[in-house]
């Protein structure tokens, strides 16, 4: 006798239905644009209607809001994942090699750096940014201050000014520059933060 399977609830079915039109839109914004996509190939491409999407999204730009929201948070769950050091200085290098191999997903630096700010503007994406990929630099740079590992510099600037550092990396290497060098700069630039007599900055 064949089993029946357990029923969804509405809740599960409102997810599932959510889930597919971020990957059918994910999809479409890297193989065609954010600009020359229409929501009418969004739903098609999900398997949905309108209604659905509407439903879910106020409008496409609403769409993107949530494709761009999860790509960071899997960037940001990539960057926790490879953490294996308990040096609060080598924690932070293994984070930026682990954020550019995650920003190495086809696509993903596109949607996150370029289309991001232009479709939602710069103080959105960066909301975008706090909640995921900067919180986890902000803590490891708070926690390696913390132990004394490196020197005492304003967290927030600090914080800002690193993540436009890896920024400008991984879209270096998405137009073809050489990862390995960009990685052996990261590095050293994190390095000089290392703490030691006299570097405190006031």
């Amino acid at each position: 006798m064949q089993q029946e399977r357990p029923r969804r609830s509405n809740r599960e079915r409102s997810q599932e239905t959510r889930e597919k039109l971020i990957e059918a839109a994910r999809r479409l914004f890297v193989e065609k644009t954010y600009a020359e996509t229409g929501t009418p190939e969004i739903v098609r491409a999900a398997g949905l209607t309108r209604g659905a999407l509407y439903h879910h999204f106020e409008d496409k730009q609403a769409l993107f809001r949530a494709v761009a929201e999860q790509e960071a948070a899997d960037v940001a769950a990539e960057i926790e994942l490879h953490g294996t050091t308990e040096d609060p200085l080598e924690a932070l290098i293994e984070g930026g090699d682990a954020f550019l191999e995650a920003m190495g997903r086809s696509g993903r630096t596109r949607l996150l750096l370029l289309d991001g700010p232009a479709v939602l503007g710069r103080a959105a994406m960066d909301e975008i940014y706090d909640r995921h990929g900067n919180r986890t630099l902000r803590d490891g740079l708070a926690e390696a201050t913390q132990a004394g590992t490196i020197r005492q510099v304003p967290l927030e600037p600090l914080t800002s000014l690193l993540a436009a550092a890896f920024d400008r990396a991984a879209l270096a290497i998405e137009a073809g520059a050489d990862a390995d060098a960009y990685r052996l700069g990261l590095s050293a630039l994190i390095r000089g933060l290392a703490a030691g007599e006299g570097k405190n900055v006031s």
